[in-house]
């Protein structure tokens, strides 16, 4: 795969800096690559649910931001990003001391774009996937701040 235009690392970065939720989550940009991103996040207690694990809600932010990103590299300098749908499936509780939020694209087209991704929670040296994601993004124009 190759990069949409000559600037999507730097579209994608500033794109990223806008998102007040990634930065209130204290979500990070890790990698990237063309088609792929990866994100992370320490754990915070302040986006736990009841019983002390990060919320399905922040994991799935992290992941739906993760494949949205993904796809904008491969996207033409006109597009944005727009999330059409996703699926999230949970395969185990969100324990960790940190967690990391991998997005791949699966098909790039004019329009839509597939992907799927996945969290994993990182414990010491023990890592393991704890959510999966399937979302379609969509390249919108006339979005530009």
């Amino acid at each position: 795969m190759e990069y949409g235009d000559p600037q999507s690392v730097a579209r994608m970065l500033a794109d990223f800096d806008r998102q007040g939720a990634m930065q209130t989550m204290g979500i990070t940009v890790a990698d990237v690559a063309p088609g792929r991103v990866v994100l992370e996040m320490p754990f915070n207690q302040a986006f736990s649910q009841h019983h002390g694990f990060i919320h399905a809600g922040t994991i799935t932010s992290g992941m739906d931001s993760a494949c949205g990103f993904a796809a904008l590299t491969l996207m033409d300098a006109e597009s944005e990003v727009l999330t059409v749908e996703f699926k999230c499936s949970f395969m185990a509780p969100a324990k960790g001391q940190s967690f990391r939020f991998e997005g791949n694209v699966l098909k790039s087209g004019r329009t839509l774009t597939f992907t799927e991704g996945r969290a994993i929670a990182i414990d010491g040296t023990q890592e393991k996937t704890i959510a999966t994601i399937t979302a379609t993004m969509m390249a919108v124009r006339g979005l530009k701040p």
